[in-house]
């Protein structure tokens, strides 16, 4: 990691293995469709309103503040997306997952219907394109899907099946229910009794965000 000179635009990007192989075609397969802002890196409590030189410069220290260099790892970067709200919004949205912890038996099986509270005047608890999930470690899942939403995104993320690759990695799902059953491989316990990871569940028309633990018990014969 390191530090960018926000004297100038700079954007810094990192290409998945897919986006190297369409930016080397050449050929105008390497389209960018989507993106996303975010504010990580700024330090609202350094807005000075009593700055003697006056209003121009109120914000001078967090415009002045050093941007960090783009790096992959998830669960450290773009944490804190940035959302268009309604005018007039004057709570910002929450998530409600049901669960503020998840304990769940070896093969145990749970559905998660995540709602948004404060959204939309509260006329509606659900998001249209709905909730990205990202477990930690999918090893600890039989199962992690999400269901109903069937945007071309939402496909390609369902689609992707790491969970018996074996290897302690993240897995992003998209859906308004998000399924869980957890895994019955005794070997992934070794000496343990529990394993444990963290259920990340962002709103993606609203920008909420809420990271609860997920712990799986060992069932002992």
């Amino acid at each position: 990691m390191g530090y960018l000179n926000n004297s100038v635009v700079t954007v810094d990007a990192i290409l998945t293995t897919k986006g190297r192989e369409l930016l080397s075609k050449n050929d105008g397969s390497f389209r960018i469709t989507q993106f996303a802002f975010a504010d990580d890196e700024i330090d609202y409590t350094l807005y000075n309103p009593t700055h003697p030189s006056g209003s121009s410069f109120y914000g001078e220290a967090i415009q002045n503040m050093p941007l960090l260099e783009a790096f992959p790892q998830e669960t450290q970067i773009m944490k804190y997306k940035l959302a268009t709200l309604p005018r007039g919004t004057a709570k910002l949205p929450v998530l409600n997952l049901g669960y503020s912890a998840i304990s769940l038996q070896q093969g145990a099986s749970l559905a998660i219907t995540p709602q948004t509270l404060n959204y939309l005047g509260n006329a509606q608890a659900f998001e249209t394109s709905g909730y990205s999930a990202t477990i930690s470690d999918v090893r600890l899942m039989n199962t992690f899907t999400g269901i109903g939403i069937n945007t071309t995104a939402a496909q390609s993320a369902n689609a992707v099946n790491t969970v018996t690759l074996g290897t302690n990695v993240s897995q992003t799902i998209i859906g308004t229910q998000i399924n869980l059953r957890a895994t019955t491989v005794n070997t992934l316990f070794g000496t343990n009794t529990q394993l444990a990871a963290t259920l990340t569940v962002v709103g993606l028309d609203s920008g909420a965000r809420l990271t609860i633990p997920i712990t799986i018990n060992k069932t002992i014969v």
